[in-house]
């Protein structure tokens, strides 16, 4: 195979698989804060910074 072929055989997989393989993942990342149990993740994630805040 020369660089060529290589090239074709890659950008046929992109147009193909890839891009489904890129939709799936942008699907599941977008839903991923609405599984059950985000919202604690979340606002722990958010109240992170002030953990160690003495001032309260």
């Amino acid at each position: 195979m020369n660089g060529s072929e290589i090239y074709a055989l890659l950008r046929n997989f992109a147009d193909g698989w890839g891009l489904a393989l890129m939709m799936l993942v942008f699907l599941v990342l977008c839903a991923w804060p609405y599984l059950p149990g985000g919202r604690k993740n979340s606002e722990t994630a958010a109240n992170m910074i002030f953990k160690d805040d003495d001032d309260a």
